[in-house]
């Protein structure tokens, strides 16, 4: 194999590893939200780093599930949630 072949082999196996390591420092907090929009329930647990970005995103993934279109989205992600519950992690 080239010096080339085997510094580029060096270079994924290092990336694939920085990417695998920082994935498991993600979770600082997990926050279990549900949301009651048009008739629908929907839950959804995210692990995030701060509690402000864990309701945010398990939020947007309920809403997500329970709408289609922008306009159902906006209007269900300003919807304040029926539940909620966060933890560290």
């Amino acid at each position: 194999m080239k010096a080339t072949s085997w510094l580029a082999l060096v270079a994924l196996v290092a990336i694939g590893g920085f990417v695998v390591w920082t994935s498991f420092g993600v979770g600082g907090v997990r926050c279990e939200v549900c949301v009651e929009f048009r008739g629908g329930r929907e839950c959804r647990a995210v692990d995030a780093a701060s509690e402000g970005e864990a309701l945010g995103a398990a939020r947007t993934n309920a809403c997500a599930r329970l709408t289609s279109g922008v306009t159902n989205m906006m209007a269900c992600e300003r919807t304040p949630p029926s539940s909620s519950d966060c933890h560290p992690r």
